[in-house]
């Protein structure tokens, strides 16, 4: 399997800043969701890492793009699948079964809304950022309305947990990364 120092070269080769910073975000919570679970921490992470591959450069493609480039690089079907079902109902067929990729449906989205809550705080972090701040912007449907509030819902379903514990984790597994997505405490 390609290390994740191959992932994370293969992202940068395919996207700029804003979809690398994404990446990140995904990838730290699918390795904190992995290591709670006790899973496979390093594969989760590159599940993660590499699931908007394709989304800069062949939007109308997604995820089926992916799917090629991944093939190409070397990584295992799992992980091909995994990615492919992040798009289910949206742009794939393939539902997401496993653990890994139910966890991936269900954290995209919302490390998107997440970033979104933290970057309008006074203190643009997400160190002090809390469940009742994001729990108020989820139900804002204008606020970062690109971010799916039924797939964000779906995810959790799929999951078995609330949109809060949801949530709550996400915030967590998000500080621990803080730094890497410039969402740490400034000054």
């Amino acid at each position: 399997m390609p290390t994740r120092e191959d992932a994370y070269n293969l992202l940068k080769e395919y996207n700029g800043a804003a979809l690398i910073t994404h990446g990140l975000a995904v990838e730290g919570a699918m390795r904190y969701f992995a290591q709670k679970a006790g899973e496979d921490v390093q594969m989760w992470g590159i599940v993660g890492l590499l699931h908007d591959l394709d989304y800069e450069k062949y939007p109308e493609q997604h995820c089926h793009k992916t799917a090629e480039i991944m093939r190409e690089h070397g990584y295992s079907e799992e992980i091909i699948r995994a990615i492919m079902s992040h798009g289910f109902g949206i742009c794939t067929d393939i539902e997401p079964l496993s653990k890994m990729e139910k966890t991936l449906y269900a954290v995209d989205e919302l490390t998107g809304l997440i970033t979104a809550c933290a970057l309008v705080r006074p203190s643009g972090s997400v160190m002090d950022l809390e469940l009742s701040s994001v729990k108020k912007k989820y139900k804002t449907r204008s606020f970062a309305a690109g971010a799916s509030r039924e797939v964000m819902q779906q995810g959790a379903d799929m999951l078995g947990v609330s949109i809060e514990e949801l949530i709550v984790d996400v915030i967590a597994a998000m500080r621990a990364i803080a730094p890497s997505l410039g969402l740490e405490m400034k000054g």
